[in-house]
């Protein structure tokens, strides 16, 4: 049975996302196993569990790069379970990848404006360039608007990640380990940006494994493990919940520790 946060009441919420009992096969392989949670607009998500968890492939039947075999994603009220990614792009989803995109042999703008235009707003490529620039210089990359996105470093291709999908102007965004490998202060500076973007309106899910930066910046946290959906509330619920700590932080200590820093 899966955990209820009784710190963060739903009723009356408006839902940007309901996950509906979602299961998803690879052959022989049970990735996810009845998925279900809903999410308030306005909210950041943390998505936590080990390695091979089903988080991913979570994210990418919610993008619809995977038709799940049983249950429901319905987005702003609309049933899109099978959409395809560019047609929830339209919809106003967007996400970045846990191993980023970029299109090396484009420019920094370039790399956005495909954004701008493939996104929900369906921008013509003047003005779709007035966005990558402002956008860019958002995310702290506006003084490398005009060099190849294959000459930034790893950081900074994080930072053009997140732009171009904020550049197609999604309700939700899906952030797939943004923080990996960052040291304490570029974590700080792109968790400082997560919060503008929930703070300018657009719900969040985030994948992440630096769980201080997860427990510290998200209203609420989904637990999986082997696929399965094993805990679900605030930050500090999750992190006391005996089968989070025996599934994923391993040692009761670390839970008490990750609240207290």
């Amino acid at each position: 049975m899966v955990t209820k946060s009784l710190s963060t009441p739903t009723e009356g919420i408006a839902m940007i996302l309901n996950v509906q009992g979602v299961t998803k096969r690879f052959g022989g392989l049970q990735a996810l196993t009845n998925v279900t949670f809903d999410l308030p607009e306005g909210q950041i998500l943390g998505l936590i569990g080990p390695n091979g968890a089903g988080k991913t492939t979570l994210f990418n039947v919610i993008n619809g790069v995977y038709a799940p075999e049983a249950g429901q994603v319905i987005f702003r009220g609309r049933n899109m379970t099978g959409k395809k990614p560019y047609q929830l792009a339209k919809q106003g989803l967007a996400r970045t990848h846990q191993v980023v995109r970029p299109l090396n042999e484009l420019t920094v703008r370039e790399n956005v404006i495909v954004g701008a235009c493939f996104g929900r707003e369906n921008h013509r490529l003047k003005q779709a360039s007035k966005i990558a620039e402002e956008v860019l210089n958002f995310v702290g990359l506006g003084g490398k608007i005009d060099q190849l996105a294959g000459s930034l470093n790893i950081t900074e291709k994080k930072r053009l990640e997140m732009a171009r999908a904020l550049a197609a102007r999604p309700y939700l965004l899906l952030l797939d380990e943004v923080l990996a490998g960052l040291n304490p202060t570029e974590i700080e500076y792109m968790l400082n940006i997560i919060r503008q973007v929930r703070d300018g309106g657009i719900t969040i899910i985030m994948i992440e494994h630096v769980m201080r930066a997860v427990m510290g910046v998200s209203d609420r946290i989904i637990v999986l493990d082997y696929g399965k959906q094993i805990a679900e509330g605030t930050p500090q619920e999750v992190s006391q919940d005996p089968r989070v700590i025996e599934a994923y932080l391993g040692d009761p200590k670390l839970a008490k520790k990750l609240m207290e820093e």
